[in-house]
């Protein structure tokens, strides 16, 4: 009775998370980051690169846009004809532009972002707990059937089969739920990881990073007692991000500032954007 209670309740937490995971579906940034109908005429009308980096960037002033391309330029998605909010990514196979947007994970055949990755970091630890239970309590009967005192022959392939399967994605899931958990302690997305955002001073993998507890809370929230639960509690909208203070004596690419600058890409000044970042920190 005690096994098959917590049997269930893991099982249930399972499947709930996995629930969760695939039907929630991913936030598309709000209609203000949307280029009107006449700036996106004059955009489009425009074949000059620069000329266009110069409407972007105009575009971009008035929205609480920090990251920019590799080459200093205002991030746009000329599919979704939008400005991309800090983070956000376009997903080649939702079509879609997603908050902070993480992966395309064909697990849950979903998009996984700021909507749903408490949810997948839930179902990878529910599932890690799941299959670790299943192992250890027919680990018993394993014993049993090399001893030889397991006799009935189907109960023999049921075992080795229950046992073998449980092991496997416990270990593939031990792997992939210890990679996000680092994910999560540096306040990075897997895009993130594998290409550092680029802030108006340069790239910069821990731009994010605001300190363990609250890089824990950015997904998880403040209410504890919604941690271990598959119900929405991350904090903010998805659009905006705190950003921790860049040090200017560790940027080496604060040279190029001035140069982007000239481009046309002369967003707010720097010190505007610290003294924000010190302050959402603080």
């Amino acid at each position: 009775v005690a096994y098959l209670i917590i049997f269930h309740i893991l099982f249930v937490l399972f499947v709930w998370t996995y629930w969760k995971s695939i039907f929630t579906l991913p936030v598309q940034p709000a209609k203000k980051y949307h280029m009107s109908y006449a700036d996106q005429e004059r955009y489009e009308n425009e074949e000059r690169p620069e000329v266009q980096r110069q409407i972007l960037a105009e575009i971009a002033r008035k929205l609480p846009v920090y990251t920019r391309t590799g080459s200093g330029g205002i991030r746009f998605c000329d599919r979704c004809q939008l400005i991309k909010p800090d983070r956000c990514h376009h997903c080649s196979v939702c079509a879609v532009c997603v908050l902070k947007m993480d992966h395309h994970c064909p697990w849950v055949n979903n998009c996984i972002g700021f909507s749903n990755y408490k949810f997948f970091l839930l179902f990878l630890a529910y599932s890690l707990l799941y299959c670790l239970y299943i192992a250890a309590t027919v680990f018993k009967y394993f014993i049993q059937y090399w001893t030889g005192e397991l006799t009935n022959g189907r109960s023999k392939f049921h075992v080795l089969f229950l046992l073998f399967v449980a092991v496997m994605f416990f270990v593939s899931l031990m792997f992939l739920f210890g990679y996000h958990c680092w994910l999560v302690s540096r306040n990075r997305s897997t895009l993130e990881a594998f290409s550092a955002p680029v802030f108006q001073n340069g790239p910069d993998k821990n731009g994010f990073n605001l300190g363990f507890v609250k890089n824990l809370q950015q997904v998880f929230g403040e209410e504890k007692k919604l941690w271990l639960l598959p119900i929405a509690s991350s904090q903010g909208d998805g659009h905006f991000f705190p950003m921790r203070a860049l040090c200017e004596s560790q940027n080496p690419l604060l040279a190029n500032e001035e140069q982007w600058e000239d481009d046309g890409i002369d967003a707010e000044p720097h010190g505007k954007v610290t003294l924000k970042a010190i302050s959402c920190v603080l």
